[in-house]
């Protein structure tokens, strides 16, 4: 199996490219390619696989080995491998995900693609769609969530993938949050029946800086959707104007929530290796490693 390493803003995947759709996943592979000590080390695994209706199928996986919705960091790994191999000249393309059809903008150069753009869709905001328990046509912005005995001001978003946006005080910064600790206390709260991403943000000035704890991944360097969700959410509090630069510990994207209701993410996508899984490798891991999470599932 041929597989890549790419990575958005520090937050990074194995690409394996399956466009015979010969190579479908597992969990148990998932988790053996994403561990960071006895596989590859990865935040998730994307196969690049054929889909009618579309340029490309994005089937991804969080390091957990459950599937996932939507990735606005992913795809646009998904969108650099299929260009710089050769398996499309377009500089615009679709790509079907579990959250529907997103259309995608490159800008390329000498140097192969330089940023791309993604068309997110509009967020959700009723409970339904999230989800999130409650009135179901209601919705959840700016509103306190206790956590750990501490009050947070919180707004639930969907971009396709549920996040729970938790602002910090005035001059408290991301970097001073204890994430581990409070990120999977809100991400396994009953609230949200699918669990959720969980944002720390402290916004001002036109610009947003925060941390993420990944749903099924634990805190990464930084999170697409998750940047898109904060935007939302800063913009409907009045904290934020409808566009930002979003500063994650793995660098900067930008996010404009368009007059339209649309949101569109822009970034870069970095190819860090190629490589092949020699036989018998995931027989190996498989004897040697603890067994996948009970809540994993194809």
């Amino acid at each position: 199996m041929r597989i890549s390493k790419y990575h958005g803003t520090g937050n990074d995947f194995v690409l394996i490219e399956d466009l015979s759709d010969a190579m479908p996943l597992t969990p148990e592979l998932v988790v053996a390619l994403c561990d960071r000590h006895r596989g590859v080390g990865a935040d998730g695994v994307i196969r690049i696989a054929p889909t009618p209706g579309a340029d490309f199928f994005m089937d991804h996986y969080n390091a957990d080995g459950q599937t996932a919705e939507m990735c606005g960091n992913g795809i646009r790994c998904l969108a650099t491998y299929v260009y710089d191999r050769g398996l499309t000249a377009a500089t615009e393309i679709d790509v079907l995900t579990r959250a529907g059809v997103k259309h995608l903008v490159l800008e390329t150069g000498d140097g192969g693609v330089a940023r791309v753009t993604v068309d997110m869709g509009p967020p959700a905001l009723e409970r339904r769609a999230i989800p999130m328990t409650g009135d179901p046509e209601s919705t959840f912005v700016d509103q306190p969530l206790e956590v750990a005995g501490r009050v947070f001001r919180a707004t639930a978003v969907s971009m396709g993938n549920p996040h729970c946006v938790l602002f910090l005080d005035p001059g408290e910064h991301p970097e001073t949050v204890d994430v581990p600790t409070l990120g999977p206390m809100v991400e396994h709260r009953s609230e949200f029946p699918s669990l959720t991403n969980v944002e720390f943000v402290h916004a001002s000035n036109g610009a947003i800086d925060l941390r993420v704890w990944e749903r099924g991944v634990g805190e990464t360097m930084a999170c697409g959707t998750g940047a898109c969700a904060s935007l939302v959410a800063s913009s409907l509090s009045g904290r934020t104007g409808r566009s930002a630069g979003i500063r994650f510990p793995g660098g900067v994207l930008t996010v404009e929530w368009r007059a339209d209701g649309h949101v569109f993410l822009t970034g870069p996508a970095v190819c860090v290796f190629d490589a092949e899984i020699e036989p018998g490798w995931l027989a190996e891991v498989a004897r040697t490693s603890p067994e996948v999470p009970a809540g994993a599932r194809a």
